[in-house]
């Protein structure tokens, strides 16, 4: 009996323990179960709350829940988005089309113009007179500058001296970049008498240089290596041009005659007569043809190569010493007779002439007119440029070529001291390069002291951007 009560007793025992342990997890008194019951209160009144502060939202998700896109209804979707897609590209592809199509209209246009010789660039009237203090001086030669040529992307300029010598400039340092020293008699690569021209491929790609001595040097521009020469004029080498886009090369001499050679091959190819007189001057573009001036023949000749024939213009009342073509039919000449020209390949007859275009010296009574001695013209412009010879008052004048290059008017003139014995504009027309000395480049009749040999870079500033083309 005693041990049945006993284990009774044990068993309540357990079983109030369990009740007291279950009792504490579940009780809202005090203790640690009352914070975490506290803490789960919190956390559910702060979710309802939110869900009564902004009910809308919570029916928004519910709604993008229950809508689902079946398979069928994404393909269209997104075919719908390529289409439209594709849709957009083509309406730009077609627009950047139309674009480049007028652009090559306007430049197919301008290249007819530019052939037949009826481009006229108006950016004459946009120029202004430089500051002095912008023109910059380059000196390095010890004889008078005869000649220069600037490159096709108007990085360098070379330069040719009575020393026989070539020399390389950065435009922008106005550093030497390298030199090509003259050599004595006998010497094969290198010039050994005054180099009167030289001329540039429209590539960059060839650099010909000619002297005294009948030689033409070929050179590589961009070492100034040399790289063969042309032999064959019974006169000093007066006149170099490359035909523009091409490698054929025409030279004018003291022996009265053009030769055309072919630079890529090495080759002479024919000699052109006509001219009654040393020749002074020659250019040429893109057409196969060329111009030169006769000295003291008084003609400007314009030579037609593939017809085997030549027009004779007749103008000048003393030496024509120098000439520039403006555009394919349209040229300018200067003389010792103090005047420049304009001309046309369809009239004998200058359009307009300027005489005394750089004024006269003497005494009263004797007045000679300073020596028209280089010209230079902005291709398919309304702009050239004139230098003056023989005085301490020596200019380089710019002028506005009028409508149809009837007329001449002077912008402005730029003073240097000495003989102006080349000219050039550089192709985007930003700046024009003068070839100074102490003397005329094809003699010493007279001699400068206090000039300086060297290369005058001008800047040519503009008014406005935008250029006018005329047809």
């Amino acid at each position: 009996m005693s041990s049945f009560f006993i284990k009774k007793k044990l068993v309540s025992s357990a079983t109030n323990k369990g009740d007291l342990k279950r009792k504490s997890n579940t009780d809202d008194g005090k203790g640690r179960s009352k914070k975490f019951s506290k803490r789960m209160n919190e956390e559910i009144s702060s979710d309802s709350e939110n869900e009564s502060a902004d009910p809308g939202r919570k029916q928004q998700e519910n709604e993008e829940d229950e809508i689902e896109e079946t398979p069928q209804e994404k393909k269209l979707r997104l075919a719908k988005l390529y289409l439209e897609q594709l849709r957009e590209e083509e309406d730009k592809k077609a627009e950047e089309e139309s674009f480049e199509a007028d652009l090559i209209a306007g430049r197919l246009q301008e290249d007819v113009l530019e052939q037949k010789g009826k481009l006229q660039r108006l950016i004459a009237k946009e120029l202004v007179a430089p500051d002095p203090a912008e023109i910059r001086l380059l000196r390095g030669h010890k004889l008078p500058i005869t000649c220069l040529v600037i490159t096709p992307d108007e990085k360098h300029i070379f330069s040719a001296s009575k020393d026989c010598s070539i020399i390389k400039w950065d435009v922008e340092s106005g550093k030497k970049v390298l030199k090509i020293a003259g050599g004595r008699k006998g010497t094969e690569d290198c010039h050994t008498a005054h180099v009167l021209c030289m001329a540039i491929s429209s590539d960059g790609k060839y650099l010909a240089s000619g002297d005294m001595n009948k030689h033409i040097m070929i050179w590589d521009p961009e070492t100034c290596k040399h790289l063969f020469k042309f032999t064959g004029h019974r006169g000093a080498i007066s006149g170099l041009a490359f035909r523009r886009g091409t490698h054929t090369l025409y030279s004018a001499s003291h022996d009265r005659s053009i030769k055309v050679w072919s630079v890529d091959e090495n080759a002479y190819v024919e000699t052109l007569f006509g001219h009654q007189d040393a020749i002074t001057g020659l250019d040429c573009l893109s057409r196969e043809r060329c111009v030169t001036t006769g000295g003291r023949d008084r003609t400007v000749r314009v030579w037609k190569i593939a017809e085997e024939s030549q027009l004779v213009f007749h103008g000048h009342e003393g030496s024509i010493d120098c000439v520039q073509l403006i555009n394919e039919e349209h040229m300018v000449t200067g003389g010792d007779d103090g005047a420049v020209s304009i001309w046309t390949v369809n009239k004998k007859k200058p359009l307009s002439s300027v005489k005394q275009a750089h004024g006269v010296h003497g005494a009263a009574g004797l007045e000679q007119p300073y020596w028209v001695s280089s010209v230079a013209a902005l291709h398919n412009s309304d702009t050239v440029a004139s230098g003056a010879s023989g005085s301490h008052n020596s200019s380089v004048q710019l002028w506005k070529c009028g409508q149809g290059f009837r007329g001449l008017e002077l912008l402005f003139s730029v003073p240097v001291n000495g003989f102006v014995n080349s000219l050039k504009f550089s192709n985007s027309g930003k700046f024009l390069v003068a070839g100074v000395g102490q003397e005329h480049r094809l003699g010493r009749w007279w001699r400068i002291k206090e000039a300086k040999n060297g290369l005058y870079i001008i800047p040519l500033k503009r008014q406005a951007k935008e250029q006018e083309v005329v047809q």
